[in-house]
């Protein structure tokens, strides 16, 4: 398990760089903020560090380019450029008085307001970008949660019986498929994903018979989400607690493990709904204008929620034709999924929960052209568990997960033991 996640940090020493997205500039500068610079020093630590991104693109671009290899680097161009248009726009908003909250003013104030209630990835990175400065510390923070992430995926198959082989092959997997890639960009997801995982990992705890310590994991990976992005810690809440029903329902009778985690599952979906209203977080519809008027560029839309159905019956349509046209993402899907319904009966409708919060936050947000399917990019997860578990289930054919609660402690140590 070492070895493989000191292996996935010595190769992303690849890519210092060029891993940012616009998102990037105002979760650093929160960060910086949250150091103790300035608005106008976080603004030059964040231009910075995105341009030289941008240029280091640049010169790798035409490094490879069969016409223009030849020419001079354009890195210093580049970086020029990106510059004077960064601060164009940050110096007439610092002059308009757009200086409240955290984060410099890369936007309008509305926009804004959406990464000032996310406290969390800031709080993260800070530590970091103080010890190692701006550009090693998003690297060595986006390499601890990412490296995190994929012990979690360890931890939770083996919680489930998983062979140290499967348990490995799952490790590997979250580091080798997108969630990887994602989690390596300093952005949210990468937190969003680990904390998903860590609450599976609770889930799996309870149901191999150790209900308090799961428990408190689901509780407080929620309580974590909901700094990180309130919207994924009520997706998970009502997902998980939806899982428990189905088990419930499905069993005929209301156990008490089951019963609690439903319980903490479903007060954490409530307590994040009356958090943001009482913090008044933006609300929905903000979020819809946000969208629809290309991040509050155009005046807001009269009738939003009509405008809203329809591209969101346009994205997934699209979005479907683009899956059947390489369908390695479905299949993967359909594998993983029959992998956990097969082998472990119990955890299935947790890891089904977790990974259709993807699918929930996508649908939030129908744009295609967002980077890289990044906002759907939970239901990866679904690939990274449940792939294991069907390798496992072919190669030990015999060592099946009885699919329900497990009770006993010596059930659990001779688990241990196989």
């Amino acid at each position: 398990m070492v070895l493989i996640a000191a292996v996935f940090a010595v190769l992303q020493l690849a890519n210092l760089t060029g891993r940012d997205t616009p998102d990037t500039k105002n979760y650093l500068s929160y960060a910086l903020s949250l150091g103790g610079e300035s608005k106008h020093e976080a603004a030059a630590l964040t231009i910075d560090y995105a341009c030289a991104g941008k240029a280091s693109i640049a010169r790798r671009n035409q490094a490879v380019d069969v016409v223009r290899f030849h020419r001079a680097s354009p890195t210093r161009r580049v970086m020029e450029e990106c510059r004077r248009a960064q601060w164009r726009g940050v110096s007439a908003r610092l002059a308009a008085g757009q200086t409240a909250g955290h984060t410099v003013p890369f936007m309008p104030p509305r926009f804004m307001r959406i990464f000032e209630v996310r406290p969390g990835y800031p709080v993260l990175l800070v530590p970091f970008v103080t010890v190692l400065g701006v550009t090693w510390g998003l690297w060595a923070s986006s390499v601890v949660v990412t490296v995190a992430g994929g012990v979690l995926a360890f931890l939770l198959l083996r919680t489930l019986r998983a062979s140290t082989g499967a348990a490995l092959a799952g490790q590997a997997l979250f580091y080798v498929l997108p969630c990887g890639t994602t989690a390596m960009r300093p952005m949210t997801e990468g937190m969003l994903l680990t904390v998903t995982l860590a609450a599976l990992w609770g889930c799996a705890l309870v149901l191999e018979g150790r209900a308090r310590a799961g428990t408190w994991l689901v509780g407080g990976s929620l309580a974590v989400l909901f700094t990180v992005k309130h919207s994924q810690s009520l997706f998970l809440g009502l997902c998980l607690a939806g899982a428990c029903a189905v088990l419930l329902a499905r069993g005929r009778r209301w156990d008490g493990p089951l019963r609690t985690l439903g319980v903490v599952a479903g007060c954490g979906a409530l307590a994040t709904v009356l958090l943001a209203k009482a913090l008044h977080y933006p609300s929905e519809s903000e979020s819809l204008q946000d969208l629809l008027t290309g991040h509050f560029a155009r005046p807001d839309r009269a009738r939003p929620w009509s405008e809203f159905l329809h591209l969101e019956v346009a994205f997934w349509v699209e979005w479907l034709r683009r899956q059947f046209w390489e369908p390695l993402f479905l299949t993967a899907l359909v594998a993983a999924g029959w992998g956990a319904l097969h082998r472990h009966r119990a955890f299935a409708p947790f890891l089904l929960a977790a990974a259709f919060t993807g699918v929930l936050n996508q649908a939030g947000h129908p744009d295609i052209n967002i980077w890289g399917d990044r906002l759907i990019v939970l239901l990866w997860l679904l690939p990274v568990v449940g792939l294991p578990l069907l390798l496992d289930e072919a190669v030990r054919p015999g060592a099946r997960a009885v699919p329900g609660m497990v009770p006993g402690p010596s059930r659990r140590n001779a688990g241990v033991a196989r």
